[in-house]
């Protein structure tokens, strides 16, 4: 009788017991692969609320005549109308008294009594916070850089030349691929959260230049500094304010628009109330947090 050569059998059986178990765990019980590229769009959304909604819990009722007042950040106009509307809405014969006054404005509203909330495009400093305020998160946001739609640069910009042009390093659109004439940069007041953003995303904390070219707008407002642009200038805005213009255009960095995942000065958008908090700042930062608030802060993100 001839001798059986190789492996026994059962050896076989276990080998195709466990590349059967392998295969049907690399088919079926893999997670699927996120999507993260670069050039993924997205909008402005609150971040995870689960803490901020259990601390303030929607109210099924609020008081007629609650008046909340809110000041702030031009960057949450359209944010504080949105959910002036619902908040009203939902709680028949209160009133949303909004303000837009700068972030610093708002700030010391809130501090003198002025205010229930400040609506805030940049951190609380540690000095406010000693002074008992908190700020809780809204929605995210990027800083665009714009141009008149005039403007005769065709291409975008690096963060180190958004950087140069801002701190006077850079005087001129022909260094930058446009052309021979002066760049007009157009500053926000110190007042606004988005200059002070601004400094932090896009200057690495430094300040802005002072050469003659650059310009320091008065008051902190979006409309007047983009008629300012014409063809030969740039400025920043929050880019819910200018991403539906006619007359502007946002400037890629890096490569990426503000409308993509990969644009690098993106932010948080904050209200800020005084610990401890009013029953008017319960029942709006209730609302805030509720499933309609949340719907209306991302219907203001389009």
């Amino acid at each position: 009788m001839a001798t059986r050569s190789g492996p026994p059998p059962i050896v076989y059986i276990l080998a195709f017991l466990v590349l059967a178990g392998v295969g049907g765990w690399f088919f079926f019980g893999r997670k699927p692969a996120t999507n993260t590229g670069s050039n993924t769009p997205v909008a402005s959304q609150a971040p995870a609320s689960n803490t901020w909604s259990s601390q303030f819990p929607q109210l099924a009722a609020v008081p007629g005549g609650t008046v909340v007042r809110v000041d702030g950040s031009t960057s949450m106009v359209k944010i504080n109308s949105f959910l002036r509307n619902g908040f009203q809405g939902q709680y028949p014969g209160t009133t949303v008294a909004a303000q837009a006054n700068g972030s610093s404005g708002g700030i010391q509203a809130l501090l003198e009594g002025r205010v229930d909330i400040a609506a805030i495009s940049r951190p609380l400093k540690p000095q406010e916070q000693s002074e008992g305020l908190v700020a809780v998160p809204v929605t995210s946001d990027a800083i665009a850089l714009v141009v008149g739609v005039g403007n005769p640069l065709s291409g975008g910009l690096t963060q180190a030349q958004v950087r140069d042009i801002f701190q006077g390093r850079i005087t001129n659109w022909s260094v930058v691929g446009g052309p021979n004439r002066q760049i007009r940069a157009i500053n926000r007041p110190s007042i606004s959260g988005t200059h002070h953003a601004f400094k932090q995303l896009v200057l690495n904390g430094g300040n802005f230049g002072t050469t003659g070219n650059i310009t320091t707008m008065d008051r902190d407002a979006t409309t007047p500094m983009l008629r300012e642009l014409r063809d030969d200038g740039i400025g920043y805005a929050t880019y819910d304010q200018v991403k539906n213009q006619q007359t502007v255009r946002a400037v890629a960095v890096d490569g990426a628009t503000p409308a993509f995942s990969s644009y690098p000065y993106q932010r948080t958008l904050y209200y800020v109330y005084k610990n401890p908090p009013s029953e008017a700042v319960k029942a709006f930062l209730g609302y805030v947090f509720s499933p309609q608030g949340q719907q209306a802060v991302a219907a203001a993100s389009y």
